[in-house]
């Protein structure tokens, strides 16, 4: 693949950034990747991301970690120009690092793979990197083979007709107003739901055009497609 240097995204305005975690990721989740790349993506190798990148033999623009996870055979490859070394001891994790990093950089649209998987607590530590990428007003979707996740706060999202699979909404907030879904299984007209009660799980997509409403509040959602 041709290396990407964030220029072609500058240029297009999409501002869009692709990290790669070192969690789970296959080898099917290159095509997603790669579609990404030709909107014109900044690629972030987060640190034992870096291994998969090599793998997937995608080019990197930027590669940034405290580096515990990762081989020194793979570094000595790297250009030196676009590594980031983080101590190990901080607050911010590895991802948390790169996304403020890329936000200040102005990028506003991040897909972050190989997020999910592995340890519990690095998956959870990456929804609320969500959460943070809302709070800054960009978009975060965080993808595993078989899910999207992603943050609602006080705004809507449609779907188009022909989708199947499973949607399911967490409260973010302590109490999340003006839910809205239709379209959906199971619909709700302006409802409260609340982060002790997990009353959104396991919507089902009927095949209709569907939408969720969010008027006040942070929801989390669940997306899983099937074929």
């Amino acid at each position: 693949m041709a290396e990407k240097d964030g220029k072609n995204s500058e240029k297009n305005n999409e501002k869009i950034c692709v990290l790669i975690c070192a969690g789970n990721l296959q080898i099917e989740d290159k095509d997603r990747i790669e579609k990404c790349l030709r909107r014109g993506a900044y690629l972030v190798a987060v640190d034992g991301g870096l291994d998969y990148c090599c793998q997937m033999g995608l080019k990197v623009d930027l590669c940034l970690g405290d580096f515990d996870s990762v081989s020194s055979e793979t570094l000595d490859d790297l250009n030196l120009s676009k590594i980031v070394k983080l101590p190990v001891e901080k607050d911010d994790t590895d991802t948390l690092a790169a996304l403020k990093l890329c936000v200040e950089k102005g990028y506003k649209e991040f897909y972050i793979f190989g997020g999910c998987g592995g340890r519990l607590d690095h998956t959870v530590a990456n929804i609320q990197c969500l959460l943070f990428l809302k709070r800054k007003g960009c978009k975060g979707f965080l993808l595993s083979k078989a899910e999207t996740i992603f943050v609602l706060k006080d705004e809507e999202i449609c779907f188009e007709a022909g989708k199947t699979g499973i949607l399911s909404l967490f409260a973010l907030s302590g109490e999340v107003k003006g839910v809205s879904i239709f379209g959906m299984k199971y619909n709700l007209d302006n409802a409260v739901i609340t982060n002790d009660f997990p009353i959104g799980i396991s919507n089902e997509f009927t095949g209709q055009a569907g939408k969720v409403n969010v008027s006040d509040g942070e929801v989390l959602v669940i997306m899983s497609e099937t074929p």
